[in-house]
């Protein structure tokens, strides 16, 4: 060991003591510190790694859709399109630098999270401005999609993907994210060698589609054109499906022909009917429908129960809805139909061999059919109504010698279309077309409409039961109960 002087001269210098540093390698505070230092350094290590693991996941595993109405939660119909992709589709953001949506570029996320066939990049049009020009002529919104495959390209419009619906005095508007339904209809478009097309049948007084449910069926990669059996001998070769529309006058016996002929070699029919105004039957039309197993009652229908109308009227109809492939993302959404002025449909039990016919849309058991129609001036059941319960859509599918199936879709009521109703329901009867449309008119596998996001909120659509019963609940319950406490309070106070 150092003597004293050499001690003392090394503490004067402010040196430690040789083999001091030794020693203190061996401190139980060496070895505790040591230790906190090596755990602190696995901890940084372990936490690096799980970032960088973390990040290499999906949107869809690492971002919980926390979102009003599930912004960004991709539908059945998007993951089952996603998951069947056997080539790659190339999304091009286009996006100036810093101006990226992020609701657009959360979902943009889920998509390529979910398939690697799916590639995204971006492309900012200050800088490769000639990129563009190449896919779309015009302007080109920021944020807008060019979508791209080995056949064919579309470009989907910023404007397109959100949806603004004001009131009637314009001092309040809903917004909808259309971005799931557009995109995922795009990727759908790029990748078919041909389009399915729907013929709209003129020449007898038919309702026309307004734009906007005709602006959704072409985003469905639906084809749209107008058919005159007067001019034409038969349903052209390529129309998928044949759509008539609240015709106000009847088919000849010609016509009926045509389309009976065109049903019977694999076509399929979209049939929209109204109660009769001056008493005036459609035979033709019912002789057609009759060979698939369905047939209207007269008059129109008023229902007996209050949880099946809306908005105080028994015929505003608030119909049930039943299970098929047509209606089931609208009946797991818990969505509601709003139809008025519906027209019975009576189906046959026993339709012939073949044939399978089955309801989409049914009243209640205490709904009944009244025979004034039009001309009814009491909503309550008279002699000579015809009790329900009616199915208010039906479809049927017959099974041809061929193997090819054709397809047979009733609707009692052009309501069904009318803009004003369908806000009411927040787009479900636009969306109970469109599947409609897709189960006729795809020549494969048919895709249901994907229902719009809500930024803001969506319309309550209730019951006449319900609202009487929220009604008695809050006005009458409720504050009875207060004083019902409050009397009881009091009373035991004052006999104290």
């Amino acid at each position: 060991m150092p003597n004293w002087k050499e001690r003392l001269a090394r503490w004067k210098k402010g040196l430690p003591e040789k083999g001091a540093w030794k020693a203190s390698l061996t401190t139980r505070t060496f070895r505790v510190g040591g230790y906190s230092v090596a755990a602190a350094a696995i901890v940084v290590v372990i936490a690096v790694v799980v970032n960088l693991l973390i990040r290499a996941l999906p949107a869809s595993v690492t971002q919980l859709d926390t979102s009003t109405g599930s912004m960004y939660t991709l539908s059945q119909e998007t993951e089952q399109i996603l998951d069947g992709l056997e080539q790659d589709v190339t999304i091009y953001w286009i996006v100036q630098s810093g101006q990226e949506d992020e609701t657009l570029e959360t979902l943009l996320g889920r998509y390529t999270g979910r398939s690697d066939h799916v590639i995204l990049e971006k492309r900012d049009p200050d800088v490769d401005p000639s990129f563009v020009e190449k896919y779309v002529t015009g302007t080109v919104y920021n944020n807008s999609l060019i979508v791209t495959s080995d056949t064919r390209d579309t470009y989907v419009s910023y404007e397109d993907l959100y949806e603004y619906s004001y009131s009637d005095d314009y001092t309040s508007y809903d917004v909808s994210f259309h971005g799931e339904s557009a995109l995922t209809s795009a990727i759908d478009y790029v990748l078919r060698d041909t389009l399915p097309k729907m013929y709209t049948l003129t020449g007898h007084g038919e309702t026309s589609l307004s734009a906007s449910f005709q602006s959704a069926v072409e985003k469905q990669n639906v084809e749209l054109e107008d058919l005159s059996l007067l001019t034409s001998e038969s349903v052209p070769e390529d129309a998928d499906c044949l759509l008539i529309c609240g015709p106000e006058s009847d088919i000849s016996q010609e016509e009926k022909e045509a389309i009976l002929a065109y049903l019977q070699t694999g076509g399929d029919l979209i049939l929209f009917t109204d109660p009769s105004r001056d008493g005036e039957d459609l035979p033709n039309l019912e002789a057609l429908m009759a060979e698939y197993g369905m047939s209207a009652a007269s008059g129109i229908v008023v229902e007996g129960d209050s949880d099946n109308y809306a908005l105080g009227s028994p015929a505003y109809l608030l119909p049930n809805i039943e299970s098929h492939e047509i209606t089931s993302p609208l009946a797991e959404g818990g969505y509601y139909i709003l139809m008025a002025l519906g027209q019975g449909l009576i189906l046959d039990d026993n339709p012939r061999e073949g044939l399978t016919v089955s309801s989409l849309l049914t009243t209640s058991d205490q709904a009944y059919s009244k025979i004034a129609s039009y001309g009814m001036e009491t909503y309550s059941k008279e002699d000579g109504d015809i009790d329900g319960p009616f199915s208010l859509a039906a479809a049927a599918t017959d099974t041809l010698d061929s193997g090819e199936e054709s397809h047979v879709i009733w609707i009692g009521s052009t309501s069904l279309l009318d803009d004003q109703y369908n806000q009411q329901v927040s787009g479900a009867n636009q969306d109970f077309f469109l599947n409609c449309v897709g189960w006729t008119c795809e020549e494969e596998e048919s895709t249901m409409s994907i229902h719009a996001k809500t930024i803001s909120t969506e319309y309550l659509t209730i019951s006449a039961s319900a609202a009487s019963l929220m009604t008695l609940v809050v006005v009458v319950l409720i504050p009875g109960g207060y004083l019902a406490f409050g009397l009881r309070v009091w009373i035991r106070r004052r006999r104290q």
